[in-house]
């Protein structure tokens, strides 16, 4: 298996006994059960990391590692973000989870007008926190060095100004009226922003479909088969990572 990642606000050079403690150091000593000897990869979470060599354990929040020079993961190219509607309970969890281990590089949630679910006042900013959160801990699960950004809450006309910038626009739609079509065919970018969009499980009204047209997205499909809003985004992400190379 590889190294355990371990976050931290700042990576100095090289040293001889840094100290990771806190939370982390928690986690490493009292959950991991690391030892003198073993492998660990420190990251700020934003692409700059260095490995490390446990020299020790002390009580049960402190780890003292040896650490390597630090290096820096570029980001990847073309980017893909995902505009993410807002799912019922803990599926918006789901699919920050699985979209951050499958690689997407940012997350905006959407609070479409077919959501049941809307973050108001303290419930949203909790809600948001969760899913940076969350976002957090499968990076460090998945090994990446390079969390996805979870960007504030975006309204309608908000996500059609993010589609009118990106290189690539799209919208995840299957309706058997409504013309689409297969994202595994769309002709993609080799560098810039790729823009997708998950509607909720009600789907994308008609006058949030035109509202995006207009900012240069196009409907959409993934297969023959209709995804949930939670697993959508993961489809859809891991289409585009192995069709731009990114998984090459």
């Amino acid at each position: 298996m590889t190294a355990p990642v371990f976050v931290v606000g700042e990576l100095p050079g090289p040293q001889p006994a840094f100290v990771l403690d806190g939370p982390e150091g928690r986690h490493a000593v009292s959950v991991k059960r690391l030892h003198a000897g073993e492998e660990v990869v420190l990251t700020d979470g934003a692409g700059r990391w260095a490995r490390g060599e446990v020299v020790a354990a002390e009580g049960r929040d402190r780890l003292v590692v040896r650490l390597a020079e630090v290096a820096e993961e570029p980001a990847g190219s073309p980017r893909i973000t995902v505009v993410q509607a807002l799912p019922k309970g803990d599926r918006g969890e789901l699919a920050v989870e699985t979209m951050t281990e499958t690689g997407v590089d940012a997350i905006v949630p959407w609070a479409a007008s077919r959501c049941i679910t809307q973050w108001r006042g303290e419930r949203g900013l909790k809600a948001l926190a969760k899913w940076r959160a969350t976002a957090r801990e499968a990076g460090k699960q998945s090994r990446r060095v390079r969390f996805p950004e979870i960007a504030d809450a975006a309204t309608t006309k908000q996500v059609a100004a993010l589609l009118a910038r990106a290189d690539f626009a799209a919208v995840l739609h299957e309706d058997r009226d409504y013309p689409s079509a297969a994202l595994a065919t769309a002709e993609l970018p080799a560098s810039g922003e790729i823009v997708l969009v998950v509607g909720p499980e009600g789907g994308v009204s008609p006058e949030e479909l035109t509202l995006f047209e207009e900012a240069g997205a196009k409907a959409h499909r993934l297969g023959r088969s209709v995804l949930r809003t939670s697993t959508a985004g993961t489809a859809a992400t891991a289409l585009l990572l192995g069709r731009t190379g990114r998984w090459s």
